[in-house]
């Protein structure tokens, strides 16, 4: 197996990760956004089972170039309540996954697994006090989801979040929530960021595993028809208007939020499969395209911004 120190950073086409999704990222999407010059990444749990978890692991590790393509990255939900958190983070091990992403939950025990073989660890974090946190356990890297975010979301602008966190973090910061073109990348980087975080633009990708209805969905919507609630998952999170109201929600009068619980919320692939997530850089989407020419794009964008 090729060893995790081969993959760099420093060969990415924009400063950029195409950010894990539930249930839309898998090793078609992974695949195209690392060769096309991005890191590619997913959640573990988009894998039915550690089976199956196993079997997109060898074809992402086998299908990429550590000499040649962008990093990988593999996204664990270190929460108590994911009962296959342990069996995920040992083939994140195994098949030395260069970058981890941990979300909703400590880092510690990820921190530790990664730097086992060389591998960074990142942390997923909403707040100011969840990145103290973070750094304390000894991570490499920040993902700071601020609001706008599409699926599970901070509050915090990310100008005032990259703000606070640059006053004592100087380590790599990934920034998420609303940014859908390279001149918002570009903005990430003038504003302090690293690297930019891209989620729901990649929904309407020839790879992502959303179904037609939930990408012309995507397409037809703007920052206005996304709601923030946490009555779903037990955290907030932002969804489709629409999504909500197909599936019998008054987006007005959302439920009660109950108990976190990942082995609930996340495993009832139904309630996702029929309530869509998106971030408020929605409005902002008006067309699919593969992962390749999406890429292409983003960094034509990026480049146009930085000369400006």
């Amino acid at each position: 197996m090729t060893a995790t120190a081969d993959y760099s950073l420093s060969r990415l086409r924009i400063p950029a990760f195409q950010a894990p999704m539930f249930l839309q990222s898998g090793p078609d999407m992974v695949i195209a956004a690392c060769k096309s010059g991005m890191v590619g990444s997913f959640p573990s749990l988009n894998a039915r089972t550690v089976a199956q978890l196993e079997q997109w692991l060898q074809r992402i590790s086998g299908e990429l170039d550590p000499a040649a393509d962008a990093p990988w990255a593999i996204n664990l939900m270190m929460h108590r309540s994911n009962a296959r958190r342990d069996e995920d983070l040992a083939l994140a091990v195994k098949y030395r996954a260069p970058i981890v992403i941990s979300a909703l939950g400590s880092p510690r025990d990820a921190v530790e697994a990664a730097h086992s073989y060389g591998g960074s660890l990142y942390a997923d974090v909403i707040t100011v006090s969840f990145a103290r946190k973070a750094i304390a356990a000894g991570v490499d890297g920040l993902v700071l989801v601020a609001a706008g975010a599409g699926g599970h979301t901070g509050q915090l602008s990310g100008f005032a979040f990259v703000e606070e966190v640059r006053r004592f973090w100087d380590g790599p910061i990934v920034l998420g929530g609303g940014i859908s073109s390279g001149r918002a990348v570009r903005a990430a980087k003038v504003l302090g960021a690293t690297y930019a975080y891209l989620g729901t633009r990649f929904i309407a990708t020839d790879e992502s595993m959303a179904v037609a209805e939930y990408k012309q969905m995507l397409l037809a919507s703007s920052s206005e028809d996304i709601i923030c609630s946490d009555a779903l998952t037990g955290v907030k999170a932002n969804w489709l208007r629409g999504s909500l109201e197909q599936a019998g929600y008054d987006p007005q009068n959302m439920p009660r939020p109950g108990d976190i619980d990942i082995t609930r919320s996340v495993g009832d692939r139904k309630r996702w499969r029929d309530v869509w997530a998106a971030g408020q850089g929605a409005g902002a989407i008006d067309d699919i395209l593969p992962v390749a020419e999406l890429v292409d794009r983003l960094v034509n964008e990026y480049r146009a911004a930085c000369e400006e």
